[in-house]
């Protein structure tokens, strides 16, 4: 029988972690359950932990090259089986009912995307607040295109909507053509969404908190780079030409331009003042002062905050 979800789990180098995210999956109540890892190439035991486990509980897929975490993403997302699919961490974990909830939510619904809460864990094991007010997800209730990008501004979303953790009708991902974009290492899971909205996709809001945020010191989201916000900058300059807007959108969108800019501009800023660039520097905050206002508390603090903007996925 069709499985009612595919958990995809990419994993990189998270043989530490990797069995809590399976077992999480392997918990689900109410629903039939298929599970893929993605082994990226991990360079640790990662493949080993996976493969200790029955093919029929989980398959797993190696792959003979590091492909980033779109590409493992995409390499289980088109071995996938289920009527849902849902992205899981490698590092984070899943609460028992999370996946029956979104999915009675979705259906109905009639939606082909479903978002809900996060419980973000710090890595001593402390639980803190979750993600998101519940109240404020239970006005939301829907998520449409322009709340999304505006939840995706830099510097001005009061919360980053990019945390949200989608489980996607696979029918609406593959009729659709979509997949990650392989080109990015933070913000693929901002675009995928993205697109999925652009292309008509219903995407409702289970206000219950059902995945288990994991903060780890060294993730990628905190070694934020230039190079990062100029290969999103290029992938929304292609969303855009892509897609069409509504004009709630469409000022959305260009807040959100704006905002990488300054981010662009505030890295470069950072950039030059370390390297002892007096010069470049001014010349940096001469061509987009808003970057300056960024200066006025402590680099580091700065830069952590810059970096808590842009939720990443696997490999964090």
């Amino acid at each position: 029988m069709q499985p009612d979800v595919t958990f995809v789990i990419a994993a990189y180098n998270a043989e530490a972690t990797l069995d809590r995210a399976i077992a999480s999956a392997i918990a689900q109540k109410g629903v039939t359950v298929e599970i893929i890892v993605v082994d990226d190439k991990s360079r640790d035991l990662t493949l080993d932990v996976a493969r200790s486990y029955p093919e029929d509980v989980v398959r797993v897929v190696a792959l003979p090259a590091n492909r980033g975490p779109g590409g493992a993403r995409n390499a289980g997302l088109d071995l996938a089986k289920g009527r849902w699919v849902a992205v899981l961490d490698s590092d984070d974990a899943v609460y028992p009912d999370r996946i029956s909830a979104m999915i009675a939510r979705a259906e109905k619904a009639g939606a082909e995307i479903a978002v809900d809460n996060l419980q973000v864990v710090r890595e001593d094991g402390v639980l803190e607040d979750a993600m998101f007010p519940t109240e404020y997800l239970e006005g939301l209730r829907e998520i449409s295109l322009a709340d999304y990008i505006a939840g995706n501004v830099v510097f001005a979303s009061k919360f980053n909507l990019g945390y949200l953790k989608p489980i996607f009708q696979r029918r609406f991902l593959n009729e659709n053509g979509l997949r990650y974009d392989e080109n990015l290492i933070i913000g693929e899971d901002y675009i995928l969404l993205a697109d999925a909205l652009a292309k008509g996709g219903k995407c409702v809001v289970e206000p219950t908190t059902g995945y288990v945020y994991h903060i780890r010191t060294g993730s990628i989201s905190r070694v934020l780079e230039l190079h990062h916000i100029e290969a999103m900058r290029k992938a929304d300059a292609a969303f855009a030409e892509t897609h069409s807007m509504d004009a709630e959108a469409q000022a959305a969108f260009a807040r959100r331009s704006r905002s990488l800019r300054t981010a662009a501009s505030f890295l470069s800023l950072v950039h030059h003042i370390k390297a002892r660039s007096p010069l470049k520097a001014i010349r940096t905050a001469l061509s987009d002062p808003a970057a300056v206002r960024h200066m006025s508390m402590p680099i580091a603090v700065r830069l952590r905050r810059v970096a808590a903007q842009f939720a990443v996925g696997m490999g964090r």
